[in-house]
């Protein structure tokens, strides 16, 4: 599987960004996809993903802001972003994770063991 994010920028609190991310190839049993993203200087952490039940869950510090959402027959995740504040600042990653692992590591670092695909990135930057 491939990802390519696209869809970050700098923009001011309170506003809103939409990411995309562009799927090929085949998902992986046992995978749930999401976004993951990695603020200055800390760990990669968990945002929004989707469960095996395909319901769209997140990170506490998103929730109610983010929305998660699938297109084009699975081949393209959207994170809507609204009512940004300068903690979500970070590169924001496209990523399929073992389903358990992507549930647990919502608002938490993964750890070095915890294997998954991810993109390259997508930058964004809030600023107050």
């Amino acid at each position: 599987v491939q990802f390519v994010e696209s869809g970050g920028g700098s923009v001011q609190s309170g506003l809103s960004l939409r990411l995309s991310c562009s799927i090929s190839g085949y998902k992986n049993y046992g995978y749930c996809r999401g976004w993951t993203r990695q603020p200055p200087g800390k760990e990669r952490e968990g945002v929004a993903t989707f469960d095996e039940d395909a319901m769209a869950r997140y990170a506490d510090s998103v929730k109610g802001r983010f929305t998660l959402m699938q297109d084009n027959g699975q081949k393209s995740l959207i994170l809507q972003m609204n009512n940004l504040t300068s903690e979500d600042t970070a590169m924001y990653y496209c990523a399929s994770l073992p389903c358990r692992t992507a549930i647990l590591t919502l608002g938490v670092a993964l750890s070095s063991s915890d294997f998954g695909y991810f993109g390259r990135g997508t930058q964004v930057t809030v600023s107050s």
